[in-house]
């Protein structure tokens, strides 16, 4: 199970810059809060400059906001995400359905 340390650095970034197009064709920029130890906050860029930054850039249009253990439970399994929604583990704050669109790229 990859921790999101490993996933914000190294893996969403290389799915991104693997295919640049698929990216911009998300045209959205996601906030992700993921709290508890080996957590953090990155801006992920999928619009006019695809990529991973830490920090909150202020101009994210869907929030995602999550626990570390629920992360790396989603990366394993992928499809309990909505799940994850739906029991009020995942927040998602901004145009949520934005966070649909996630699958295709960082999934």
């Amino acid at each position: 199970m990859p921790d999101p340390q490993i996933s914000f650095t190294e893996d969403i970034p290389r799915s991104i810059e693997s295919d640049v197009d698929k990216a911009k064709a998300v045209d959205a920029v996601f906030l992700f809060k993921v709290n508890g130890q080996g957590g953090g906050v990155w801006t992920v860029n999928m619009k006019d400059a695809p990529g991973v930054r830490e920090g909150d850039e202020g101009n994210a249009e869907c929030t995602i906001e999550l626990s570390t253990d629920d992360w790396k439970a989603m990366t394993e399994k992928p499809g309990i995400a909505m799940q994850f929604f739906m029991q009020g583990k995942i927040k998602v704050t901004g145009n949520a359905l934005l966070a649909t669109k996630l699958q295709a790229v960082i999934g």
